[in-house]
């Protein structure tokens, strides 16, 4: 395997939690040190990419909240664009729901 895919995998396994935490110090790092022109475009190319990762990570998650997210009979509201809906969390009505369903684990 070569090098470049051996970094491309790394890269694809690192969480939101390290993305962030790699670019708070690069960040740091260019703002607080005399650096060169030449560390300062790698590391503005590698924070370039670790925004662009986290960014889709947020996305995803947004994603996938939004499937969760269903009106009373269980059904996925949607609005005119097709987009999931958004609702209050109301904890009576969820308790409500919880006590007249006829699920055992819930």
């Amino acid at each position: 395997m070569s090098e470049k895919t051996k970094k491309q995998e790394s890269e694809a396994e690192t969480s939101f939690e390290e993305a962030f935490t790699r670019l708070e110090a690069i960040l740091e790092k260019m703002n607080g040190t005399a650096i060169s022109l030449d560390e300062s475009l790698k590391l503005y190319e590698e924070a370039d990419k670790l925004i662009h990762k986290c960014n889709k990570k947020l996305v995803d998650a947004e994603r996938k909240i939004e499937m969760l997210i269903k009106n009373r009979s269980g059904e996925l509201t949607t609005g005119a664009d097709q987009r999931p809906l958004a609702q209050e969390f109301n904890l009576s009505s969820a308790s409500q729901q919880r006590s007249s369903s006829k699920d055992p684990f819930q």
